[in-house]
């Protein structure tokens, strides 16, 4: 059994995001599976930005496992120093992902 999770959290919807967040943060406390990589990706990176529960759950999952925000549309958006300076690293995921899956990654997208 692959026990290799790529979490990709990209909705903007909050109830949706907090669902995903909690999931995220179990999995990795309760060690249901080995390896956990989270990426935040789009419009959930608004969420991060405008929410203050939001912001608190991302930057408990940063503190866990490796979790990256994507670096082109926070750019984009003019918000990547505000989810850099809440411990979530920025960086361009594209190839980030890429490489995750070709590693064996199963990718989970909320």
């Amino acid at each position: 059994m692959n026990d290799k999770l790529l979490i990709i959290i990209a909705t903007q919807d909050k109830e949706k995001a907090l669902t995903a967040l909690a999931y995220a943060h179990n999995t990795i406390k309760y060690n249901w599976l080995s390896d956990v990589k989270v990426i935040f990706f789009g419009p959930f990176e608004n969420l991060i930005t405008s929410d203050v529960d939001i912001a608190k759950e991302a930057m408990a999952i940063a503190q866990m496992t490796g979790t990256t925000a994507c670096k082109f549309l926070s750019d984009r958006d003019g918000i990547s120093e505000e989810i850099a300076k809440l411990g979530i690293a920025v960086d361009y995921v594209g190839t980030l992902i890429a490489d995750h899956l070709k590693d064996g990654y199963v990718p989970m997208v909320w």
